[in-house]
C-alpha cells in the first residue's frame, strides 16, 4: 500500500492567516467591502471569500465608498494616502514580516545607503517595498545582476520576504565584494525557510511529490522548483488535478504546500491520494 506522507511545515503562514481573518470579519454581501489586488496568490481562497462578501478591485478608482482591504503583499505609501483622500475605510492586511521588509527598505534610503532589494521585479510585495524606499532601490534578482552592480562606498540589501534562501545567500555573497560597508537586513520570514527546508527533507525520502498551491503563487513555484531537484514533481492548485499514472509503481508520495493554500484543499487531496 502505498504511504502519504504530509510535510512538516505546510500551507497558511501566519501572515496569510492574518489577512483572511481580517478579510472575513469585514465582509459585506452589499459588495462595498474590497481587497486591492487578490489578498492571496490562490484562486480558490479569493473565490470562497468573494462568496462571502469580499470582493477585489485592481484600483482604487474602482470604490467610490466602503471598505478597502489592503493585501498581504502590502502596498506603498501612495496608497494609504489615495484611500484617505477618497474617504475610504481602510483595512490594512499587510503581513506584518512584509511590513519589517518594506519599513528596512525606508530606513536603509534615510540613513543614506545604496539599498539593493533582492526579489522577483514582479512580485506586488517588492513593488511595495520598492514604493517605501521612495523608489531608490535596485532589484536583484539573479546572481548575474549581482555581479553587475557597481561598487559604491556603503551598501543596504533587504529582501522579498518569501525568496528563496538558497538564492538569497549566492546573491549575497557577489554583494559582499561591492562595498567597504554594507549593512544586510535579513527579511526573509521563518515560514518561508521552514517549508523550503521540510519540503526538501520529505523530496529525500520519498518517489513523487505533489506541492499544491496558485500557479501565481511565488513561494508555491519555489516550492516545486526545490521538490524538482530532489524528486519528480508536480504543482497542482486541487485534488481535480491528480492523474492516475502519477501512482504507478510507487511506496511513498509526499505532499507539500504553499503559504497560501487552504487547509480544506489540502485535506481534499490528501484524502484522494489515500484512496488510491
Amino acid at each position: 500500500m502505498m504511504e502519504v506522507i504530509l510535510a512538516d511545515y505546510l500551507g497558511f503562514c501566519y501572515g496569510v492567516k492574518r489577512a483572511i481573518q481580517m478579510a472575513k470579519e469585514n465582509a459585506a454581501k452589499d459588495g462595498t467591502s474590497c481587497t486591492l489586488g487578490p489578498i492571496i496568490h490562490n484562486p480558490q481562497m479569493v473565490r470562497r471569500l468573494q462568496e462571502e462578501g469580499v470582493g477585489t478591485v485592481s484600483s482604487l478608482d474602482a470604490m467610490r465608498h466602503g471598505t478597502i482591504i489592503i493585501r498581504s503583499h502590502g502596498v506603498g505609501p501612495s496608497v494609504y494616502e489615495e484611500a484617505e483622500r477618497l474617504g475610504l475605510n481602510m483595512v490594512d492586511a499587510t503581513c506584518p514580516h512584509v511590513k519589517k521588509a518594506q519599513l528596512s527598505a525606508k530606513t536603509l534610503v534615510d540613513e543614506g545607503y545604496a539599498v539593493i532589494l533582492i526579489g522577483e521585479k514582479e512580485h506586488p510585495e517588492v513593488k511595495s517595498i520598492l514604493e517605501w524606499a521612495s523608489g531608490k532601490a535596485r532589484i536583484v534578482e539573479t546572481e548575474e545582476e549581482a555581479k553587475a552592480i557597481e561598487p559604491c562606498a556603503r551598501l543596504g540589501v533587504v529582501c522579498q520576504t518569501t525568496f528563496s534562501r538558497v538564492r538569497f545567500e549566492r546573491i549575497v555573497a557577489h554583494l559582499l565584494e561591492k562595498a567597504r560597508e554594507i549593512k544586510i537586513l535579513r527579511t526573509i520570514c521563518t515560514a518561508t525557510d521552514q517549508r523550503q527546508a521540510a519540503a526538501m527533507a520529505l523530496a529525500e525520502k520519498v518517489d513523487r511529490m505533489l506541492v499544491i498551491g496558485g500557479r501565481n503563487s511565488a513561494n508555491t513555484t519555489r516550492l516545486a522548483q526545490l521538490c524538482a531537484e530532489k524528486c519528480l514533481t508536480f504543482h497542482i492548485e486541487t485534488a481535480a488535478e491528480l492523474q492516475p499514472e502519477w501512482f504507478d509503481n510507487i511506496e511513498k508520495i509526499g505532499i507539500t504546500a504553499g503559504a497560501s493554500t487552504p487547509d480544506w484543499i489540502i485535506r481534499e487531496v490528501y484524502k484522494k491520494c489515500q484512496n488510491r
